[in-house]
This record gives C-alpha cells, sequence and structure tokens, in this order.
C-alpha cells in the first residue's frame, strides 16, 4: 500500500491501468476460448476405418476360418480399453459415402456365414461388451436347417437386439464363374427370403470368399446394395471403391493380439488407377501386371513400401514418377484367391496398407 500511495509515478494510476488490463484479459479470454475446444476433442478426426471379419468361434476342427475364444476375448479388451471407436457398418459406410470425417481409429466389426458358435460364443462376448456387429448371411444353409449354422429363429433374436444382417447371396458361390444373370438370380431369390423372414432387404453385401469381378460388382451394384466387402487386407477410405472394400480376416493363425492391435491401428495407403481393374486373371494376365497410383499423405513415404503376393514372398517393386508404384509378381498364380499385400511405416508405430484380391479360374 505504501508503494501505491507514495508514489509519484502514473504506471499504476487506475485511468491507465484499468483499460490495459482489460485488453489483456480479453485478449487472453479469446486465446482461450480458441483453444479449449480442441483441447477437449476426444479422438482426432480421420477418413478412413478397420474392418474385422470373423467366422468361427471356437471351433478348432477349422482353424483356417476359426477364433479361438482367448483370441476373441483379446480383441474384445482390446477395443474396450480406450483409444478406438467402434461403429456399425451402416455408420462407416455412410461417413465414406457423404465424405464425413470419423474418429481416428475407428473400427467395425463383422461376421460371415452365421455359423452356430456365433450365436453360442460370439455374440454373447460382442453383445456383452456393447460391441455393434454386422452378420452376412447366405440363406440357403439357413433354410436347409444345417445343424452347425444359425437358424431364422435365431437370426431374428440377434437382428431385434441391434445386430445388422447383410447378404452373402443364397447358396455362397463362386460368383466369378456365374455368369451376371445367375449372379443376379441368387441375389433376387437371397433378398426374397429376407424379405419374408425379416420383412426387410439388406443394403450391404459380402462375396463369397472374398471373390470378386468386374462383372460379379456391376451385378451387385444394380442390385441396390450400397457397398459390398471382400476379404482382403486393408483400410476403408474416401477414395476407395465401395463395391470392393476391404476387411481383414481373423482366424487361429492370424488372430493373434499383437496381429489385431497392428491392424486395428492401420492406416490406409489411398491408391487409384489400378491395374489390372478386374481382379478376375485369365491365362493372358496371369501373372498381373499389378499397378496403382498412391494419393494423400502416403505419397510422402512412398521410399519405404513393401509389397507381397501370395506363396511368393516380397515381390519387385518401380517407381513410375513421384506417386506411380508397378509391382513385378515373378510367377503366375495358380487357381483360387491370391493377393498382393502393399505396407509402409506410417507416424507413431502405425502401419499403412493396401490389398487386392485376385481370382484365378480353375480350368
Amino acid at each position: 500500500m505504501r508503494t501505491l500511495r507514495g508514489a509519484k509515478s502514473s504506471s499504476f494510476d487506475g485511468k491507465r491501468v484499468m483499460p490495459q488490463l482489460h485488453r489483456r484479459w480479453r485478449r487472453l479470454f479469446l486465446v482461450l476460448a480458441a483453444v479449449i475446444p480442441y483441447l477437449a476433442t476426444p479422438a482426432l478426426a480421420a477418413n478412413s476405418a478397420v474392418v474385422f471379419m470373423y467366422h468361427r468361434f471356437g471351433e478348432t476342427t477349422h482353424p483356417s476360418t476359426n477364433t479361438t475364444i482367448a483370441q476373441l476375448e483379446s480383441h474384445i479388451e482390446l477395443l474396450t480399453s480406450g483409444g478406438f471407436t467402434v461403429l456399425p457398418l451402416p455408420d462407416i459406410v455412410a461417413a465414406i459415402r457423404e465424405g464425413r470425417d470419423l474418429p481416428d481409429r475407428t473400427v467395425g466389426l463383422s461376421v460371415d456365414d452365421a455359423f452356430l458358435s456365433l450365436y453360442t460364443e460370439g455374440w454373447p462376448r460382442f453383445r456383452a461388451a456393447g460391441l455393434p456387429l454386422t452378420l452376412f448371411v447366405a440363406t440357403g444353409p439357413i433354410d436347409r436347417g444345417y445343424s452347425n449354422y444359425m437358424s431364422w429363429d435365431r437370426i431374428r433374436e440377434v437382428a431385434a437386439a441391434g445386430v445388422i444382417i447383410g447378404s452373402q447371396t443364397e447358396t455362397h458361390p463362386h460368383m466369378p464363374v456365374l455368369t451376371p444373370e445367375e449372379n443376379a438370380a441368387e441375389l433376387a431369390r437371397s433378398n426374397a427370403r429376407f424379405e419374408r423372414e425379416l420383412g426387410m432387404r439388406p443394403t450391404l453385401f459380402a462375396y463369397p470368399y472374398g471373390e470378386n469381378s468386374s462383372a460379379v460388382r456391376d451385378v451387385v451394384e444394380r442390385a441396390g446394395f450400397l457397398a459390398a466387402f471382400g476379404q482382403h487386407s486393408g483400410v476403408l477410405h474416401r477414395g476407395a471403391d465401395r463395391f470392393f472394400l476391404p476387411r481383414f480376416a481373423l482366424n487361429e493363425t492370424y488372430g493373434s493380439a499383437s496381429r489385431f492391435r497392428l491392424a486395428a491401428n492401420a492406416l490406409p495407403i489411398g491408391a487409384k488407377d489400378i491395374v489390372p481393374a478386374d481382379p478376375l486373371l485369365t491365362s493372358e494376365n496371369n501373372p498381373p501386371g499389378f499397378a496403382f497410383t498412391v494419393t494423400g499423405p502416403a505419397v510422402g513415404a512412398l521410399a519405404s513400401i513393401a509389397c507381397y503376393a501370395s506363396g511368393q514372398g516380397r515381390a519387385d517393386i518401380e517407381r513410375l514418377g513421384e506417386s506411380r508404384v508397378a509391382v513385378r509378381v515373378g510367377k503366375a498364380f495358380p487357381p483360387g484367391r491370391a493377393r498382393i499385400n502393399c505396407t509402409m511405416p506410417a507416424r507413431k508405430g502405425r502401419w499403412r496398407w493396401f490389398g487386392m484380391q485376385f481370382y484365378v479360374p480353375r480350368p
């Protein structure tokens, strides 16, 4: 008080000091008002999502399509421990279609074929954890009442509890070897069964075995589906083909907690102008002259890209300009399914991923 009262200086004169303090506080308030909303944001925005695909649960006699109960519980523990946002598949597809951002580390969960072990083992655990699920159903095995499949009553039960039902045709055929007319008939018959049993037609589709071709894709789109999924590894993003969306397939070999964590954290390698455009290979283009143009942030790390071909290991890569990549496959793929997976390291220990599945018809 003595200092203020005895000072001759006018630096503490209320007429001069108060306006200055007011201006300073106002500036501080404006800065905080601009920063606080960002500090409160729970997750970074992203334009991509990872989707996982299961088949069976606890059926150890089918290791190539089975996830052990211990593996499943480790997946659920990771997804519910924080850091991930698990959304219903229709919500993810809608965001990708409409160009809306998703939370970083968005994950979708899907199950193919409606095996009974989903009902007895998988679904009770997903439901208890509050995780949304999409079930892709081929209607023929359900109609035939096979003992290792769910019944229509059980499918209605899980649908009533919030499980999204998608289509996987009637007979689960190898679609690329059927004519467009045969594939259209498959979809028409299965849609009729969905309408009769569930009172709805699915809007999402999964290709049986993940097998696709340009002709098959066109039939699925004309049938009115909003999106379709394969079984090739990769990350959904805005530039991806909505009728050949990737999913990370899980089984006993590729279902460990570490592999699940790696895939759940994956980021996309944006790819466009992909050749061959048709994943159906013939004797004239097998091995495929596989090439694509990288888009987005991955362009800056293109020097670190590595690609691997089924049964052949790491493939040779040729850079064609700043963002074009050609993958040299050493020999023809045998009949059946074949894949090429490309990866590159990203920030904070994450990986970028782009995969393609091909189909070679049997002679």
